[in-house]
């Protein structure tokens, strides 16, 4: 009798989604497997999956969150970050827009014998990972292009390349152990995630650049090279974000909301938050509270 194989990490998100992956490939030894999702507007719960998962966000709508304790992260995972997924723990998430991940599940017995597997057994969600993302776009280029022995001799020395980072976890070394004479992408790193952290913080172009051991002008050229964005519109976009999910989450009053992420003024606020969601935050809130309705 033909042995029945368990269900693995794919099978179970496509049974949430209720689609395949876009694109999907493993190891023929079973230890990885890589997939690209692509899914719309909703909310979707995961069971317990039987190996950990890292996901990178690619692109896609900036406000996926995931379910905590008592509600949705208040953070919300924008393109350019990655996320831990340990086994054995089921997840919910929310989608606002369209969302495009790539998923690398790692075999847990092979995890077992890797010597920071620790990392793998809590949730870790949205972290900026510039390098992770960078390896992820370079095999998904590479996909897409005819297949040949060479191109997957090289997809498959990068899905190499993209699990020893995934293996490795986060880097151990300060920012005083860099040298400080080029660019560092451990440095900008660390200055995404202290944005995405506390957006309300002042965030002035100088002190972060000081902080990358950059000048101004330098930093803010490699940070938008990073992450598509300049440092004000990344510092905005994570502060808007945060509001949405004040707006939604709670009756805080708007002066408050705006004093609170460090925006001038209420007026200063409803500008940039039209901007950023074609809508003002008073009628953002009365649509969401009747849709929830």
């Amino acid at each position: 009798m033909a042995r029945v194989r368990a269900p693995n990490d794919e099978d179970i998100i496509s049974d949430a989604l209720g689609r395949a992956p876009d694109i999907a490939m493993g190891a023929e030894h079973g230890r990885w497997r890589l997939c690209r999702w692509r899914q719309f507007v909703g909310s979707y719960t995961l069971p317990a999956l039987p190996d950990p998962m890292f996901v990178v966000h690619i692109a896609g709508k900036p406000n996926v969150r995931t379910w905590m304790r008592d509600g949705w992260s208040e953070t919300a995972s924008l393109p350019g970050c990655a996320t831990i997924v340990p086994a054995g723990q089921p997840t919910g998430w929310l989608v606002d827009g369209e969302l495009d991940v790539v998923t690398l599940s790692v075999a847990s017995e092979e995890l077992q014998r890797a010597p920071v597997h620790d990392q793998f057994k809590r949730m870790r969600f949205a972290f900026s990972d510039p390098l992770g993302v960078a390896l992820t776009r370079q095999v998904l280029g590479e996909l897409y292009t005819p297949q040949t022995p060479a191109r997957d001799v090289y997809v498959g020395a990068l899905v190499d390349a993209l699990k020893a980072h995934m293996l490795r976890g986060p880097a151990s070394a300060t920012a005083a152990d860099i040298p400080t004479a080029a660019f560092s992408s451990h440095r900008i790193h660390t200055i995404m995630n202290a944005i995405l952290d506390r957006p309300e913080d002042s965030h002035n172009l100088e002190a972060l650049a000081e902080r990358a051991g950059l000048t101004p002008t330098h930093f803010c050229r490699v940070f938008k090279r990073a992450t598509g964005v300049s440092p004000h519109q990344y510092v905005m976009r994570a502060r808007l974000d945060r509001a949405r999910h004040m707006l939604e989450q709670s009756d805080t009053p708007m002066a408050r909301i705006a004093d609170a992420l460090g925006f001038t003024s209420q007026s200063h606020f409803t500008r940039a938050f039209r901007q950023f969601a074609g809508e003002t935050p008073s009628d953002f809130r009365k649509r969401r509270q009747e849709t929830m309705q």
